[in-house]
């Protein structure tokens, strides 16, 4: 069975094409307003890049934080791939229970990625995904979504501190490779990159701390676990990130698939 999964964030859309629970292809595009013609045929373009036919797809899981996107998707599935969308919302089973304020506050991907860290892992959790937002989401050892943090993504940092200044030119995402900048460019790049480094570990190392003391177990082991556009790039200078799973939130898009197929 191949199932198409699609992750519609505020900046990118990841779409993959999953067999068995593994990304066989996988898309990135930019998150847009498309008419239904318009997102169906782009989906089929990059189908048939990849040799797959419409047929081949037997289902699709979607994920979305754009609402305005979600009806135009939903359509496009159902005209150019006789496939009715699975959206991941309220009503859904997803074998976690949210212990939150407000449930439906929590936004789908984060759900989808605990959901799939969890699984994996088993373990106590920290699930810290780079995208438009940088988002850290807390997973109790007994698999209890528990919250988490929400700050200013790279790229608003980095738009914010050209917007608000007079002379501070647009930069790159760079690291570099020190602290001490030798011209405004790399100066800024430093100040972005070790600055939101310092940030991610300060963040995840207080979330690994509650989640111990939560659970009265100094000793509890809690994964940290890093996805998203910019995981690579700023996850592999941080001390508390132990691996980077950039398929993470498509894998969990199966795995909820798989969980609700059978309840629809």
């Amino acid at each position: 069975m191949m199932l198409l999964v699609i992750d519609v964030g505020n900046t990118n859309t990841v779409m993959g094409a999953m067999e068995n629970g593994q990304v066989a292809h996988r898309w990135r595009v930019t998150t847009s307003q498309r008419t239904t013609d318009e997102f169906g045929i782009l989906l089929s373009r990059l189908l048939e890049y990849r040799g797959i036919s419409p047929s081949d797809i037997e289902g699709v899981c979607v994920s979305c934080v754009v609402p305005s996107i979600l009806y135009a998707i939903e359509k496009a599935c159902r005209r150019y791939l006789q496939q009715t969308a699975l959206v991941i919302g309220k009503g859904m089973k997803t074998g976690m229970h949210v212990r939150t304020d407000n449930p439906k506050e929590v936004g789908a991907d984060r759900i989808v990625n605990a959901v799939a860290a969890f699984e994996y892992y088993k373990t106590a959790v920290v699930v810290v995904d780079f995208g438009t937002a940088t988002t850290l989401d807390c997973v109790s050892s007994r698999g209890e979504y528990l919250g988490g943090a929400i700050a200013p993504g790279f790229g608003i940092s980095a738009e914010a501190l050209f917007l608000k200044t007079a002379k501070l030119p647009k930069v790159e995402v760079e690291k570099t490779e020190h602290v001490i900048g030798k011209n405004t460019i790399t100066s800024m790049q430093a100040g972005l990159y070790w600055g939101y480094v310092g940030l991610v570990d300060k963040l995840a190392g207080r979330c690994k701390a509650e989640l111990r003391i939560l659970s009265k177990q100094s000793d509890l082991p809690v994964h940290c676990v890093a996805t998203g556009g910019l995981a690579n790039l700023v996850g592999q200078s941080c001390e508390e990130i132990d691996r980077i799973d950039d398929t993470l939130t498509l894998c969990g898009l199966w795995l909820l698939h798989q969980r609700n197929i059978s309840h629809r």
